[in-house]
Formats: structure tokens, C-alpha cells, sequence
């Protein structure tokens, strides 16, 4: 991680946000799967499966905007798009297993996604820390850079006042 020379914060590690995809479409991917399994053991209708797990997406990606997540309009919406292609067939794939199946499927899906997300979070928190810790440490060094220009030109004020005082001595 590091500063660019405008001054933007570029995040190198693996939660990076990419332009269309990222690490976070597996965990957008995963929710789709979840949503598929839960909305089908929940014996909705297609249209308000469709529909909620749409908004649902959505409200996340709206949730990202506002706790300041940098995305691109690409990646927001590929985001969406990956969604709603995992939920799909795990909608359609559901009646196909027996209960435990679908439960234990569900399950599983949910808690890696769960446990991704967290991960994710924690290093977009720790990057976000890493950040502030970076720009405070450049302006801690900006602010010594200034006090050692002020004190050089002070000593060469300085010097030149002896000079100028030892000329006029000798004149």
C-alpha cells in the first residue's frame, strides 16, 4: 500500500477494489448462492425471489457507497450482475435436493460468505488505519521539512547580520 504522487491512497493487497471484478464479487457470488437456498426453503414465488434478492444486492452495494467504499460503477454493478447469476441457479438447483441437502448447502454457503466478508472488512479496515497512519507520518515529516527551512534561512539571516555587522566594524 502506498501514495500516489496525487496524494491517493493505492491499496496493493488481495481485497483491492478492481475496476470490474474483485475479491469481494466471490463474496457477492456467495450471497447470490445463499439467497438462492434461503428464498426457495422459504417457498417464495419466482418473481418476489427475483425481486428481493435484486433490492437486496442493491441495498448492499448503496450500503458500500455509503460507508465510503471506493468502487467503480463497473464493479458496483458487476457486483449485482454476479449476484443475481449465482442466485439463479441456486434457486432452480434447490427443489432438486432433499431438506437437509438444501439446509446443509445453505449453511455452508452462508458461512463462508459470512466469513469472507468479515475477513474482507478487517483488511479494509486495517488498509483504511494503514492509510491514516501513512498520511499523518507524512505530514509529521512535511512539518520538520518546514521547520528546518525556516531555521536555515534563519542562520543565514543570521550570519549575514554578523557579516554586515563585522564590514561595518571595519570600515
Amino acid at each position: 500500500m502506498y501514495l500516489d504522487q496525487g496524494g491517493k491512497f493505492v491499496r496493493t493487497d488481495i481485497w483491492r477494489e478492481g475496476r470490474w471484478f474483485d475479491l469481494w464479487s466471490v463474496v457477492h457470488f456467495l450471497s447470490g448462492i445463499t439467497g438462492g437456498f434461503l428464498f426457495r426453503y422459504l417457498g417464495l414465488d419466482n418473481f418476489s425471489a427475483y425481486a428481493i434478492s435484486f433490492l437486496l444486492l442493491v441495498l448492499y452495494e448503496m450500503f458500500e457507497a455509503l460507508a465510503k467504499i471506493e468502487e467503480t460503477p463497473q464493479n458496483r454493478t458487476m457486483d449485482v450482475v454476479v449476484g443475481m447469476a449465482s442466485f439463479i441457479p441456486a434457486y432452480y438447483l434447490n427443489p432438486f435436493l432433499s431438506l437437509p441437502a438444501n439446509v446443509i448447502f445453505g449453511a455452508v454457503f452462508f458461512a463462508i460468505s459470512l466469513t469472507l466478508g468479515a475477513i474482507g472488512w478487517r483488511a479494509s479496515k486495517k488498509a483504511a488505519a494503514f492509510e491514516v497512519s501513512m498520511r499523518e507520518k507524512i505530514a509529521e515529516s512535511r512539518e520538520h521539512f518546514r521547520l528546518q527551512r525556516a531555521r536555515r534561512r534563519m542562520n543565514r539571516a543570521k550570519r549575514k547580520a554578523l557579516r554586515e555587522i563585522k564590514k561595518s566594524q571595519k570600515i
